[in-house]
C-alpha cells in the first residue's frame, strides 16, 4: 500500500510537471515575446499591412488566422484520436510524439534570423502553427490522463495543482527571459528565448514520461491498419454523437465550455499582439504583465480549489467566469495617454542656439521602420534622410533601406541637422504615418501625432468608450497604458487558473473513466474549435471594423458561456458517467 501511494504521488507530480514545462510556450512564446517579435518583423518587412491574394491584411489579422489554423487541425482529429486511445494503450505514446513536435517547432523559431528579412515573419508563423498543433494535440492525451490519477473528490485538487505548477514554471522562465531582454545583450536574446522555451518544455516533460505509466485497458483492441483504424474511430464518434442524449448534461456543458473558453483563450492568444499593435506597448511591458498574471494565477488556482470544496466546483467556476466577463469589458476602455512632454514623442527635435541647428533623437523603444524598399515609410524616410536619425541597413541587399540609427550599445544617437525646409516637409509626412514628432525652439514649439499613432484612437464604432475613459479616468489619474494593462493582468490572472482547472476537473467528474480519452477528445474538439473560431472571429472583425469591435465579439462569447453554465446539472452528469462505466465493465466481464 505505501508503494502504491508513493507511485500515485509521483504520477500526480509528473502530471503537474508537464504543465510546468509546456507553460514556457504559452507564456514566453505565445503571449509575451513572440507576438511582439512577429509584429516587429512583419512591420520591418511589410509596414502596417501586406496583401495576401487580393486582401490587404494587418499583422494582427494574420497572427490571429495562424493561431486559428493550428488549432483547427487538432480539433478535427481529437475525437478520433480519443476513441483509439481508450481502446489501445497509446495515450503516453501520442503524448511523447506530439510533445516532440511542439517543443521542436518552438526551438526552431530561433532559426528565423538566418532567413531573408522578407521571409522571417512567415517562418515564425509556420513554426508557431506546428508548435500549436503539438501543444493542442498533446493536450488531448494529457487531459485524458486526469480521471486515471484520482477519484472525483481529488480531481479539483489535481487539476488546479497542475495549473499552479504551470504558472510557476512558466513564470520562472519568463523572469529569466525578462532579465535578458532588459539587459539588452544583443540580437541573439529573442532567438535564445525561443530556443530555451522549447528545451524547457521538452526537458520537464521527461519527468512526466518517467512517472506516469500508461493506464491499463481491460480489453485492448487488436492492432489494425491505418484505414481500418480511421474508419472504426469515425464510426465510434458517430455512434457517440447519435447517442448524445445519454450524456445530455455532458454535451451541454461542452457547449457552454465552447463559448466561454473560446473567449478566454482568445484573450490569452491575442493580447500579446493587441498590446503592441494597438496600444503601443513594448516587449518589456508585455513580459511584466505576463509575469503578473503568472504569479497571481498560481496561488489563485490553489485558492479556487478551496472555494470549490466550500461552495462547489460549479459555483467556483461561475465566479471565475463572472470576473472574466469584467476583464473583457474593461479591455474596451484601454487607451494610451495623450502625449504631453517633449520626451514622449517618437522623434524629438531640439533647437541649439550655439550652432543655430536642431538636434534630433528618438525614443529608445521606437518600432523599426518598414524594411521593404518599396514601402511608403521607406519612400518618405529616404526623401528626408538628412533630417532623420537613420542609417542604411547593411543586412539588406535590395538597394538602400533605412533603419533608426543607434550606437554600439543600442542607444539612440543624437544627430545634428540644419535643413529647416526639409524638416517642415517631413512634418507633412508624419501626419499620415504611425509616428509622432515634437519640435522645440525659442520662438515656436510644434507637435504632430500621426493618424496611425497609438494615441490617436480613431473613429471606430466603439472608440468613443476608450476616448471617454481616457478623458474621465486614465488621463486625470495619470494611469498610463502599461499600468492599465497590468490591472487587466491582475484581474485575468486571478481567475485564469481557476477557470481552466475547474473546467477540466468538472468535465472529468462527468466523464466515464472507461471512455476518458474519447470524451476528452470531444472536450479537446470543443476547446480547439473554440480556439479556432475565436481568433478567426477576431481577425475578421479587425478587417471589417477594428480591434475594439473584435474585443467586444470575444467578450460576448464569454457572456454566453457564463449564462449557459447556470443550466448545467453536475449531479446528473456524474450519474450518467457512473452508469456508462457500469455498462462497459459488465460488458467486458461477460465477454
Amino acid at each position: 500500500m505505501p508503494e502504491q501511494l508513493d507511485n500515485k504521488s509521483k504520477a500526480i507530480k509528473g502530471y503537474a510537471f508537464y504543465d510546468w514545462g509546456k507553460s514556457a510556450f504559452e507564456t514566453s512564446v505565445t503571449t509575451a515575446i513572440l507576438p511582439t517579435w512577429f509584429a516587429y518583423l512583419f512591420l520591418e518587412a511589410n509596414g502596417l499591412t501586406t496583401t495576401i491574394g487580393s486582401i490587404e491584411m494587418s499583422g494582427t489579422a494574420i497572427w490571429s488566422y495562424s493561431v486559428a489554423a493550428g488549432t483547427l487541425i487538432v480539433a478535427i482529429l481529437s475525437p478520433s484520436f480519443g476513441v483509439i486511445a481508450d481502446r489501445r494503450a497509446i495515450k503516453m505514446w501520442w503524448l511523447k510524439i506530439l510533445t516532440i513536435l511542439g517543443a521542436g517547432a518552438t526551438f526552431l523559431l530561433a532559426a528565423a534570423p538566418i532567413l531573408p528579412i522578407s521571409l522571417q515573419w512567415a517562418w515564425l508563423m509556420l513554426m508557431f502553427v506546428l508548435a500549436n498543433i503539438g501543444l493542442n494535440g498533446a493536450g488531448v492525451f494529457y487531459n485524458a490522463l486526469l480521471p486515471h490519477l484520482g477519484n472525483d473528490d481529488e480531481m479539483d485538487s489535481i487539476s488546479n495543482k497542475a495549473f499552479a505548477y504551470g504558472y510557476f514554471g512558466g513564470g520562472l522562465l519568463l523572469v529569466f527571459h525578462l532579465i535578458l531582454v532588459l539587459g539588452n545583450f544583443g540580437e541573439w536574446v529573442i532567438p535564445f528565448c525561443m530556443a530555451s522555451s522549447g528545451i524547457w518544455w521538452f526537458g520537464f516533460s521527461l519527468i512526466t514520461f518517467k512517472y506516469i505509466k500508461e493506464p491499463t485497458i481491460e480489453k485492448e483492441m487488436e492492432k489494425m491498419g491505418f484505414l481500418e483504424t480511421s474508419k472504426f474511430a469515425l464510426s465510434e464518434v458517430k455512434l457517440t454523437l447519435k447517442n448524445r442524449k445519454e450524456f445530455r448534461t455532458l454535451f451541454f456543458f461542452m457547449l457552454a465550455y465552447f463559448f466561454y473558453i473560446d473567449g478566454i483563450n482568445s484573450v490569452t492568444a491575442l493580447a500579446g499582439v493587441f498590446g503592441p499593435a494597438v496600444l503601443g506597448l513594448t516587449t518589456t511591458d508585455l513580459i511584466l504583465t505576463i509575469l503578473v498574471i503568472q504569479f497571481v494565477a498560481a496561488p489563485c488556482a490553489i485558492g479556487f480549489t478551496f472555494l470549490a470544496e466550500k461552495w462547489s466546483t460549479k459555483k467556483a467556476l461561475q465566479l471565475s467566469l463572472s470576473v472574466a466577463t469584467l476583464v473583457a469589458i474593461l479591455a474596451l476602455t484601454f487607451a494610451p495617454l495623450e502625449l504631453d512632454e517633449h520626451s514622449d514623442y517618437d522623434l524629438q527635435y531640439t533647437w541649439n542656439d550655439t550652432n543655430s541647428t536642431y538636434y534630433v533623437t528618438f525614443l529608445p523603444n521606437l518600432g523599426e521602420l518598414a524594411q521593404d524598399p518599396e514601402n511608403d515609410e521607406q519612400v518618405w524616410a529616404q526623401k528626408h534622410m538628412d533630417v532623420l536619425p537613420v542609417k542604411i541597413n547593411e543586412k539588406i541587399d535590395e538597394g538602400i533601406v533605412l533603419q533608426w540609427a543607434t550606437d554600439l550599445n543600442g542607444d539612440p544617437i543624437k544627430k545634428e541637422i540644419s535643413n529647416i525646409l526639409m524638416l517642415e516637409s517631413l512634418k507633412l509626412e508624419i501626419k499620415e504615418s504611425r509616428y509622432s514628432v515634437s519640435v522645440i525652439n525659442d520662438e515656436n514649439n510644434s507637435t504632430i501625432t500621426g493618424i496611425n499613432h497609438p494615441t490617436n484612437i480613431g473613429d471606430g464604432p466603439l472608440d468613443f468608450i476608450a476616448k471617454e475613459m481616457r478623458d474621465l479616468v486614465w488621463q486625470p489619474l495619470g494611469i498610463n497604458v502599461t499600468v492599465q494593462f497590468l490591472i487587466l493582468g491582475v484581474l485575468f490572472g486571478s481567475i485564469m487558473g481557476g477557470c481552466q482547472g475547474l473546467s477540466r476537473s468538472l468535465f472529468g467528474k462527468m466523464v466515464p473513466e472507461t471512455r476518458s480519452a474519447e470524451f476528452f477528445g470531444f472536450f479537446g474538439f470543443f476547446g480547439k474549435v473554440a480556439a479556432f473560431i475565436g481568433p478567426l472571429m477576431y481577425g475578421t472583425m479587425v478587417i471589417l471594423f477594428d480591434d475594439r469591435v473584435a474585443i467586444l465579439s470575444i467578450g460576448l462569447l464569454i457572456i454566453i458561456g457564463t449564462i449557459m453554465m447556470y443550466w448545467v446539472d453536475v449531479d446528473e452528469g456524474i450519474n450518467d458517467a457512473n452508469m456508462e462505466d457500469t455498462r462497459n465493465r459488465n460488458f467486458s466481464d461477460n465477454k
